[in-house]
């Protein structure tokens, strides 16, 4: 059956910031979507200055900006997938069925916003909750999350981890910055909710360096981290990298001697699981989704004083060394996140949906 000859539409517009987690969602997730198949056409959102992400063989339904106020036609469009609950670009009042992925609520727990920003945030995802068919989550967190803070109206759910998008390249190159000696990694927008700053705590005690690789979204918050550093008489052993791609990712994930991840506002946390696929201890904050994603293979900080987190990281690493299963059952827990599993769950929802015979 071809739903009358008509597509499934995922929207993949925020690829168009490379260095992002919903970059690699819209990626990883559309590359197994293709590969689990399906009989209904797929086709893609993306935006123009990415080409052709997934090969010449899938339709591309080019992104504008124009379409935020002009959509584009959905007459040849079965199913529209939403990403995320922040997109743009959404098919209000049209006929195709549609599904909606709610990463986090993340904006409305931001104390930075103001009660009137945050009140038009949670208007706007109610408005798509509304009209949408479906509401996937990424965490059974995300969905208590909305639950608690809107109205669902008995429509259909499930909760759909993300995949570990670590694909292993054989041959890796250093990369510009190589730590001198051994060194704590974190990853991500260098941004408050990431709560980087207290990292320099770990670092009193010890000869570790703290190598802090991402998109400094804001300069004043890169300076409160450094001015802890300061605090703590380690800002010499504190490195930024600014934003990096896969070969050096992967190569910092290799050769880290763990990887701390405090962030107090995680839908899922994908760097979580790529630490663990290299078999690195984890230390977390317990702050949302993060005990749901590191299970019982991470580490967690059950607050922020600094010698409680030195406790933390230091026993950390003894039972990383004193253990050796330690290393299998980190990797065991990032393989069992898979994206093969994630496309054919959403398969699923779209046979439901346009009635697609198996």
């Amino acid at each position: 059956m071809k739903a009358d000859g008509k597509s499934i539409v995922f929207d993949c517009e925020r690829m168009k910031y490379p260095h992002t987690g919903l970059y690699h969602f819209c990626l990883q997730l559309a590359q197994a979507l293709i590969k689990t198949g399906g009989r209904v056409p797929l086709c893609f959102y993306t935006p123009p200055a990415v080409g052709k992400p997934f090969g010449d063989l899938p339709c591309y339904l080019p992104q504008r900006s124009l379409h935020k106020f002009f959509f584009p036609s959905t007459r040849k469009v079965a199913l529209w997938h939403c990403a995320h609950q922040d997109s743009d670009y959404f098919p209000f009042g049209k006929k195709p069925k549609k599904i909606l992925t709610i990463h986090d609520l993340n904006y409305l727990h931001d104390s930075r916003k103001s009660s009137a920003k945050r009140k038009a945030f949670l208007t706007d995802v109610q408005r798509k909750i509304d009209e949408a068919d479906h509401l996937a989550f990424i965490s059974q967190y995300t969905r208590s999350d909305v639950e608690a803070h809107l109205n669902v109206q008995g429509k259909d759910t499930s909760v759909i981890y993300n995949g570990c998008t670590i694909r292993e390249i054989a041959s890796l190159h250093p990369p510009q910055y190589v730590p001198p000696k051994p060194f704590l990694f974190t990853l991500g927008t260098v941004t408050v909710k990431k709560n980087f700053h207290v990292l320099p705590r770990l670092l009193p005690g010890n000869d570790f360096l703290l190598v802090i690789a991402g998109v400094t979204q804001s300069e004043a918050y890169k300076e409160q981290i450094l001015a802890e550093a300061r605090q703590h008489g380690v800002e010499n052993r504190v490195v930024f990298t600014g934003p990096v791609w896969e070969n050096d990712k992967q190569w910092y994930l290799k050769h880290c001697t763990a990887f701390a991840f405090p962030s107090l506002a995680e839908g899922f946390g994908l760097p979580v699981l790529e630490a663990m696929y290299f078999e690195k201890p984890v230390l977390l904050s317990t702050a949302t989704s993060l005990p749901e994603i590191g299970g019982d293979a991470a580490d967690y900080f059950p607050g922020f004083d600094a010698a409680e987190m030195q406790r933390v990281l230091h026993e950390s690493l003894r039972r990383y060394e004193n253990t050796p299963a330690q290393k299998q059952a980190l990797k065991k827990r990032a393989l069992s996140f898979s994206w093969d599993e994630a496309a054919r769950q959403y398969h699923a929802i779209y046979r439901k949906l346009i009635g697609e015979s198996e």
